[in-house]
């Protein structure tokens, strides 16, 4: 059941989490495509860039999964995987919250891999702009590692399952759960972007990631406490 549920919570960070994406993603995602020669199909071009990017999500929470998993703590006992998960959903409040524009201290959580990507923005460039279907899978694959706290906030659940395959299946459902809007967002990116970014909708949104992450915290607490009964 727990598997099923975090599932569905990272499907839902990534779809609510849209209105942070179009602001981070869309402007990467329209540039792609307005440099689109004429040659390809931008259905294509957009279907390939997404591909590569849930492609090196799945390998951030295969790399999450099999860290846990090869950790002797993880293998003996629930406890550290327990506490893990707790301060993921601790994350996911924060970050419900930067999404509504209440609390704009999550943002800081992105700094943390821009060492990473001021390595392989480079290897991008290179690919710029796109003259292949393949130089958009390589570009999207990429793009999977741009800064990003939301997933970030997936990848700490990854770590928490101590499994390399379980942690790449979390990873892909957030990225599943981002298409929806980054698709979109390469057909209709004007239209989509002022819509996402409205006050009203970033606030909606944010509170329901922060809803979710106070209604699991109450479940794991009422579970423990329970079992201490």
């Amino acid at each position: 059941m727990l598997q099923e549920t975090t599932l569905l919570t990272l499907f839902l960070l990534g779809f609510l989490g849209g209105t942070h994406c179009v602001g981070m993603c869309g402007g990467l995602s329209s540039a792609f495509v307005l440099q689109l020669p004429p040659h390809i199909s931008r259905i294509k071009l957009i279907l390939l860039l997404n591909l590569g990017r849930l492609g090196s999500y799945a390998l951030i929470g295969a790399l999450m999964g099999a860290l846990s998993q090869s950790t002797l703590l993880l293998n003996e006992t629930r406890l550290f995987q327990m506490i893990l998960f707790v301060a993921a959903n601790v994350l996911l409040l924060l970050m419900g919250l930067y999404l509504a524009g209440i609390f704009a201290g999550a943002a800081h959580i992105e700094r943390i891999g821009k060492p990473i990507w001021r390595k392989l923005n480079p290897h991008l460039n290179r690919f710029l702009p796109i003259q292949s279907l393949t130089g958009s899978v390589v570009v999207g694959a990429l793009w999977g590692w741009l800064p990003c706290g939301l997933v970030y906030n997936a990848a700490l659940y990854a770590l928490s399952s101590a499994s390399a395959g379980q942690g790449a299946l979390y990873l892909l459902a957030f990225g599943v759960g981002t298409l929806p809007n980054l698709l979109a967002m390469g057909i209709f990116a004007v239209q989509l972007r002022g819509f996402l970014q409205a006050k009203a909708v970033r606030l909606v949104a944010g509170l329901w990631v922060a809803a979710w992450a106070c209604w699991q915290l109450w479940t794991v607490f009422q579970n423990l406490y329970s079992s201490s009964q």
